[in-house]
């Protein structure tokens, strides 16, 4: 199975929805996705996640299926915090101050029991982990893909050729796929981020179907691959901020 996780193009936040330029790049993005095919579309109950999702299921005449777990706002209540230097709330990947925090020698020690240090008591990361991880684990489940809460690896219960895609968020996304590839969130969501527009693909493979024992570790082929932009000729510059 091939999964593709793909952040919403260039959006209006209020209201939601996306700019004319996110149009543009949803366009550019369904061309890209029709080359190969695309078997499912899952999409968030935001409007921005789904008109960029929109161009794609029409041009490969699908129907996407709305799944309200993945929406921003959810996300936002868990991991946006005002950091003791600020006011105002924001995601903590944003805040520089818990990106000390996050990657201090106390917290990687830790590892997949991040949530467990005292600092952290009085937040919901241990619930908004545990909300991602339930729903990851039974998205995947759904699909034929049972993980093992131990080694974070995958039971394959129907193999499958699919080729999935999600239309979703930078926030959710930073939690979801940190649950997905077992990388403890601390450390994920301070060395990684989304594009707009940007498609991440992560193969689920099993190796030694020949075994009594197999294995399937999801692999990522491409991360925030912007790609489809370049073709186009529309703007590579990540976050309106950089070029590259």
């Amino acid at each position: 199975m091939l999964f593709f996780y793909i952040r919403h193009g260039d959006p209006i936040y209020t209201p939601d929805s996306l700019t004319p330029q996110g149009e543009l790049q949803a366009a550019a993005l369904a061309k890209r996705l029709a080359l190969y095919g695309i078997d499912r579309i899952y999409v968030s109950s935001s409007v921005r996640a789904q008109q960029t999702a929109a161009p794609t299921a029409k041009l490969l005449g699908l129907e996407p299926e709305t799944l309200d777990w993945a929406t921003e706002h959810l996300t936002w209540k868990d991991f946006a915090l005002k950091s003791p230097d600020h006011k105002k709330e924001h995601w903590v990947f944003q805040s520089a101050y818990f990106i000390r925090r996050f990657n201090s020698p106390e917290i990687r020690a830790l590892g997949a029991n991040w949530t467990s240090a005292p600092e952290f008591a009085d937040t919901r990361f241990a619930e908004g982990i545990a909300r991602i991880q339930k729903e990851t684990d039974a998205f995947f489940a759904s699909l034929g893909y049972v993980r093992d809460p131990v080694s974070g690896t995958y039971r394959v219960e129907r193999p499958s050729g699919e080729r999935i895609a999600f239309f979703a968020h930078q926030g959710f996304g930073l939690a979801f796929l940190s649950c997905i590839l077992n990388d403890p969130y601390p450390h994920f969501c301070t060395h990684f981020d989304f594009g707009h527009s940007s498609m991440t693909v992560i193969e689920f493979r099993e190796y030694d179907r020949e075994n009594v024992d197999p294995v399937c570790v999801p692999r990522v082929l491409q991360f925030s691959n912007d790609s489809h932009l370049y073709r186009e000729g529309l703007p590579t510059k990540f976050e309106n901020r950089i070029f590259f």
